[in-house]
């Protein structure tokens, strides 16, 4: 979908919207609330349907609000108690979630735009993302347990896709050892200095904040998983030096050395 057609997609979801009694507000997320970086041709759809209390679960079972511009909906399930995923017949996605005033604040957002308001959708709003702001605030990450999550899974990774277990190996360097090290370099970024990042998603924009780590992180991962393992070490003591010590990071290359052996 095009930047333009994503555009005319939402301002059809409103139009929609506008005209059902039972729709108090609705919210455009990420690139859905045209916010910078804009919608791009891979931009799905992320909306938050506020109605009025009761109403919530018919729009979550009648997708009739949701334009059939880009196809009817191919596919549909419920991915949490409020929200759904629907994937039109085009290949596009729907992601969205249906609140009363008061559920609304259980929701977490970043970039927002409120685009249709009938009661205080645009207050409520502003205070979740205080919220969520606040909440991302007191969770500074434990460095030191990260590094040593980060350095004990690439070798548990590394050996069990040695002892055949290979996707077991794979998940464990290529995701969980993965999502330590982004944490780490994550922390260098000052406190308010980080806005590029998405406080939500910590892998999103990496490319954009880290551009050289980024760059290393995706040729690293295609390697075999031994080898994957010992390159992210080297990403982390190139961008982290002196984080982790010569004795942790030389027990690593040893267990990996042994795995690649095997």
């Amino acid at each position: 979908m095009r930047p333009s057609e994503h555009r005319d997609f939402t301002a059809a979801v409103r139009d929609r919207l506008a005209n059902d009694a039972d729709v108090l507000g609705l919210v455009g997320l990420g690139s859905t609330s045209d916010l910078p970086p804009p919608p791009d041709d891979f931009s799905d759809h992320d909306l938050f349907l506020v109605t009025r209390p009761g109403a919530q679960e018919r729009f979550r079972h009648d997708l009739g609000w949701i334009p059939t511009s880009a196809g009817p909906v191919a596919f549909a399930f419920r991915e949490t108690a409020h929200g759904v995923k629907a994937l039109l017949e085009s290949g596009h996605l729907v992601e969205f979630a249906a609140f009363d005033l008061e559920e609304l604040a259980l929701a977490r957002v970043n970039r927002y735009a409120v685009l249709l308001d009938r009661a205080d959708v645009t207050a409520r709003l502003a205070r979740v993302r205080e919220a969520t702001v606040a909440a991302g605030a007191g969770q500074r990450p434990d460095q030191a347990w990260h590094a040593g999550q980060f350095l004990t899974t690439l070798v548990m990774g590394a050996n069990r896709a040695a002892r055949g277990e290979r996707l077991s190996g794979h998940q464990l360097v290529r995701v969980a050892a993965l999502g330590h090290l982004v944490a780490l370099l994550r922390a260098t970024v000052p406190m308010g200095a980080g806005d590029a990042l998405d406080d939500l998603d910590p892998f999103r924009r990496l490319e954009q904040v880290f551009p050289d780590a980024a760059r290393e992180l995706d040729e690293a991962l295609v390697l075999p998983v031994a080898g994957a393992a010992r390159r992210l070490l080297a990403i982390l003591e190139r961008h982290r030096p002196g984080l982790v010590s010569v004795a942790a990071a030389g027990a690593v290359e040893r267990a990996l050395g042994r795995a690649e052996g095997s």
